[in-house]
């Protein structure tokens, strides 16, 4: 089966919302801690390996970053930035704030956000403001736990099965959770039906 996400391809970085793209369409966010492997998500989750930079510094995205699938007209993929580590000046911490804040808020083609989280260390106060951000606004949301490869079986369910009971307690079954890892593959066909139902398109 064709992936509808394969095609996908940079449009626009912005820094401030009037560079966003006009509000129309469908969009799904991606937030994750600058660690978190977000690219090598992004990257495995589209089929290629340069899409989303992988950065040896973390945290690089400092801008939101647009990928539209072309053969999907008004469909778009949202790299969020990483954030999480002491370099970020802050006043760039507070302008990121202000702006999601913002975004979050009005941005009415959002129609769901994928929380990318080490498996390792998952559910640090940036990911739960994240998604505490998506139940707000009553937005569906699917926390990704990524590196899975890392651990084996029954710890990658043990910790599956925990962040969900976190989770449950916390926003009930409004989040969704699953592990993830680019290396192996695991959960990426799982991942990408999430956002393609999202996006409401099938699958090519």
């Amino acid at each position: 089966m064709a992936n509808p996400l394969a095609r996908a391809q940079y449009l626009l970085s912005a820094h401030v919302p009037r560079q966003l793209p006009p509000d129309g369409g469908f969009e799904v966010a991606f937030a994750g801690r600058s660690n978190a492997g977000k690219s090598s998500a992004l990257n495995a989750l589209c089929q290629q390996n340069a899409l989303a930079r992988v950065s040896k510094t973390p945290g690089r995205t400092q801008q939101l970053v647009y990928f539209e699938l072309p053969q999907h007209e008004g469909r778009y993929l949202v790299d969020l930035p990483g954030y999480g580590y002491a370099k970020v000046p802050q006043d760039l911490r507070a302008h990121w704030q202000a702006f999601l804040d913002t975004y979050f808020r009005t941005r009415l083609a959002l129609r769901g956000l994928v929380v990318v989280m080490d498996i390792r260390h998952p559910l640090k106060d940036y990911d739960r403001h994240m998604l505490g951000y998506a139940v707000e606004r009553g937005l569906p949301a699917h926390a990704l736990l990524t590196k899975a490869d890392k651990l084996s079986r029954g710890a990658v369910a043990s910790a599956v099965q925990a962040v969900k009971r976190d989770l449950g307690k916390s926003y009930g079954d409004t989040v969704g959770v699953q592990a993830f890892s680019g290396e192996s593959k695991l959960g990426v066909d799982q991942a990408r039906e999430v956002i393609c139902g999202w996006l409401e398109i099938a699958p090519d």
